[in-house]
């Protein structure tokens, strides 16, 4: 029987097959989602904020994507992965709001997304696809016996990567 591992906001955690693993409420946040098909487990994380580097203590890792990522490939290979094998897709960072005044700071979906694209790229880990960007909140959910993503988008119906 499989089972749906739940992850938070700024939480992350692994799965292996037959069960699956799903997150919700991705509006800028971004879902991350690395695996190992052959070994058949995967880990996804739910990323709110690009990066730990403001200066304050870091309370919780899986929250920025710089720390989230590196602590889901430790974890990952940790329990078996092998790093050279590792694929990731993604989801979410839309622009919830429009403001008046373009501010960089604002755009934090955007801002997410490039920080995992760069994260993923200097950890040579292909990102096999993703559905990011838009104005529309999201739910995923991964698969890892087929590596299928299902992504339900806010008014816009499911669709699977």
């Amino acid at each position: 029987m499989s089972e749906i591992i739940k992850v938070g906001m700024a939480d992350l955690k692994l799965v292996k097959t037959p069960h699956s693993i799903r997150t919700s409420g991705l509006g800028s946040c971004v879902g991350i989602v690395i695996y190992d098909s052959a070994n058949g487990i995967a880990g996804m994380a739910h990323i709110m904020l690009p990066d730990s580097l403001n200066g304050k203590a870091v309370q919780n890792r899986a929250k920025y994507a710089d720390t989230a990522i590196h602590d889901l490939i430790t974890l990952l290979v940790d329990k078996g992965a092998k790093k050279r094998q590792l694929k990731a897709k993604m989801a979410g960072g839309a622009q919830m709001f429009t403001f008046a005044k373009a501010n960089e700071m604002m755009r934090i979906g955007p801002r997410n997304v490039e920080a995992v694209r760069n994260i993923l790229e200097k950890e040579q880990i292909q990102i096999v696809s993703e559905d990011v960007g838009g104005k529309s909140g999201r739910t995923i959910e991964f698969f890892p016996s087929t590596m299928v993503l299902n992504i339900r988008t806010v008014q816009k119906g499911t669709k699977d990567i």
